[in-house]
């Protein structure tokens, strides 16, 4: 056979060959990629709480008697020192001897909450002041080069704490004062009751301690009271803020000053930030039996004064940042899966799949930080199937 016969014969077994090999290995397999990118990585913890207002003010009857129908429903807004309701004392109550004596020591008792509100707010004052020579002396420091943008932030918001830590002992000692006048007056009545028992029959108007809105009321037709029943509750709407309900292991992970996003409802979203912790946690039975501890997490509102369709007592979706990383190599967490103890990856080079194993930090819902093994710009498989293996081919 000639030699030119002989390499054509060659040739077409390699051709033969290559067309058996291609028909019968087995087809790329269909995926779906996503690619390692590189930015701020930011991780939340999810959960729900409510609204309320900040400060509140319960309006209880100073003596027994006949309450006539109040003059405010809920959602009025009413001005300090306004009537809100009228009491027709009961006579034979306010010559009660024992009656007197309760009125004298609620007296008392008012006195001492005013004096403890009024050293309050000296404090908070006080605490106000030094916030802001700190934040005088670190403005002077960072001209200098001697402190960072985060210590600046912290102090900024440290003025913010101890400003709203004082408008709330203000807003104490106005109440207390108005307890001191209340409990003042029904021992005066009294008095001037027992010189002339016709006086006990006037009315008794019961006024406004601060200027807010009626949040509730809580007997809205006229009928009988007894001392300290409660009327309604009034309130300032525009100072709301938001109580998370968390589990005590995920506090630990919060932080004072942390950023969260509020959802109140399609498309009604607030910032705040986490004023407090609350120390203590509670015991709570969840949906599925199981005791849980729980604990409180307070969130200001940034924006102030609040939308006016959001309210006391509202539902919200709250998120809570928990780690802030900038310039972090970020992989969709869709994209792991587990290999042994390690996490792994599918990374797509040259048309088919290469297992790669990583070392992962920080997660959330959406992305992982990548530690070591993958950089920004690399292709990776997100939702891997079981069929697919190391060095499969693969079609986009």
């Amino acid at each position: 056979m000639r030699p030119r016969n002989i390499a054509l014969l060659g040739a077409t077994g390699l051709i033969a060959g290559a067309v058996l090999l291609w028909a019968f290995a087995p087809a790329p397999l269909l995926v779906e990629t996503a690619s390692v990118t590189r930015g701020t990585f930011v991780q939340t913890l999810d959960e729900d709480g409510i609204t309320r207002v900040r400060e509140r003010y319960l309006i209880t009857a100073p003596v027994s008697g006949t309450l006539l129908r109040p003059a405010v429903e809920a959602g009025d807004e009413v001005k300090r020192d306004e009537v809100l309701a009228t009491i027709i004392p009961n006579t034979p109550e306010l010559l009660d001897p024992r009656t007197r004596a309760e009125l004298i020591a609620r007296r008392e008792a008012a006195d001492a909450r005013l004096a403890r509100a009024r050293a309050l707010v000296r404090q908070a004052e006080a605490a106000s002041r030094q916030a802001t020579l700190d934040v005088k002396r670190l403005d002077e420091l960072a001209d200098k080069g001697y402190a960072s943008a985060t210590q600046r932030e912290q102090a900024a918001l440290a003025v913010d704490l101890r400003g709203r830590d004082l408008e709330a002992a203000r807003f104490e000692a106005d109440a207390a004062f108005h307890d001191v006048e209340q409990s003042r007056a029904a021992v005066g009545r009294l008095n001037e009751a027992r010189r002339d028992s016709a006086d006990a029959a006037s009315a008794w108007r019961i006024r406004a301690p601060v200027a807010g809105r009626v949040l509730t009321v809580v007997q809205e037709s006229g009928g009988p009271v007894g001392v300290g029943g409660t009327l309604l509750e009034i309130g300032d709407v525009s100072g709301l803020e938001a109580v998370i309900d968390v589990l005590s292991s995920d506090a630990t992970r919060i932080r004072l000053g942390a950023s969260a996003e509020l959802a109140v409802g399609d498309g009604v979203s607030l910032q705040g930030r986490v004023r407090r912790i609350e120390p203590a946690a509670r015991t709570k039975v969840s949906a599925l039996g199981v005791e849980e501890q729980r604990v409180n997490v307070i969130v200001d509102l940034v924006q102030s004064p609040p939308p006016s369709h959001v309210g006391d007592g509202y539902r919200v979706e709250a998120r809570i940042e928990t780690a802030h990383v900038e310039s972090a190599i970020r992989v969709p967490t869709s994209a792991l899966f587990r290999d042994g103890s390690s996490w792994a990856v599918f990374v797509v080079r040259d048309g088919r799949a290469a297992k790669n194993r990583i070392e992962v930090g920080l997660r959330n819902g959406e992305l992982a930080i990548v530690e070591k093994g993958l950089a920004a710009g690399d292709i990776v498989v997100i939702y891997p199937s079981d069929v697919l293996e190391d060095g499969r081919r693969v079609r986009v």
